[in-house]
């Protein structure tokens, strides 16, 4: 990573801030995206810690100047962009026949449109570098999730786009990549919105039991450097794919019984 330039987007917490850390510490220089400009600051701070170079751009990603204006500061100052990362995020947790529809259009705005949008501006300059474009996606991108319609939706779409993006830039040197993890201990659950779209507020599951964001922070940061096609993490989440593909039946019921077992389950 020494020399490269590493666009994160969302990257103010959770997985986001670690994989600022991991390719920062790797030698790359990197560039923080978020909403809040005081986890901007806060995050900044950190990786000056770390000594890593970095600069901080406000930026809402499901606003297409936004992503425009983050690409142009970028390259006005490192002048390059050789990893784009798509990764900022957002979930909801409520049954469909509940759910307000602005739900699903503020999830899809941010996680499927978020994506296209920066990719479309970085794409140029990635092109012109040989780089990568990794979207951090989800088991749900695989596998629908039941209370997830909206999640699970934005992340296949993010599937089907990156596929495609993949297939596109195949003889040009460009290496596209979708990163899966399984449950990490983040602040999506705890930010994720309920069926009136109102934050939940509260992880329904046990933070400190699930894997952490940082180590998937290294396992994307190695799987960049070996270009990998894909990377599902964990062993729940290989094997819901698994299944899915194969014992598609069983794992309707398999993940429903999953979904109903957590707290305040709405299935």
């Amino acid at each position: 990573m020494k020399d490269k330039v590493v666009l994160i987007t969302g990257s103010t917490s959770g997985i986001g801030k670690a994989l600022a850390k991991s390719f920062g510490r790797a030698g790359a220089s990197i560039v923080i995206t978020g909403r809040n400009p005081a986890n901007l600051e806060v995050t900044a701070q950190e990786l000056n810690q770390l000594h890593i170079q970095n600069l901080a751009i406000q930026a809402d990603v499901s606003k297409e100047a936004d992503c425009a204006r983050m690409v142009e500061e970028t390259i006005a100052a490192f002048g390059k962009i050789d990893i784009l990362i798509n990764n900022a995020g957002i979930s909801m947790r409520a049954l469909f026949q509940d759910l307000d529809l602005a739900v699903i259009r503020k999830v899809m705005d941010i996680n499927f449109y978020g994506t296209v949008y920066a990719t479309k501006f970085a794409l140029p300059h990635i092109l012109k570098a040989k780089g990568s474009v990794i979207g951090i996606s989800s088991i749900a991108g695989y596998r629908g999730l039941p209370g997830r319609t909206g999640y699970s939706a934005s992340k296949f779409a993010m599937h089907g786009f990156l596929e495609t993006l993949r297939t596109e830039v195949f003889n040009q040197g460009v290496h596209v990549m979708v990163a899966c993890p399984g449950f990490t201990a983040s602040n999506i659950r705890n930010t994720a919105l309920t069926a009136n779209g109102h934050v939940q507020g509260e992880s329904p599951l046990d933070e400190g039991k699930i894997m952490s964001a940082e180590e998937v922070a290294e396992q994307i940061l190695k799987a960049t450097m070996q270009r990998k096609r894909d990377l599902v993490m964990t062993t729940q989440g290989k094997l819901t794919v698994f299944l899915n593909k194969w014992l598609p039946g069983l794992t309707d019921k398999l993940v429903l019984n999953h979904f109903k077992k957590e707290k305040d389950s709405p299935v």
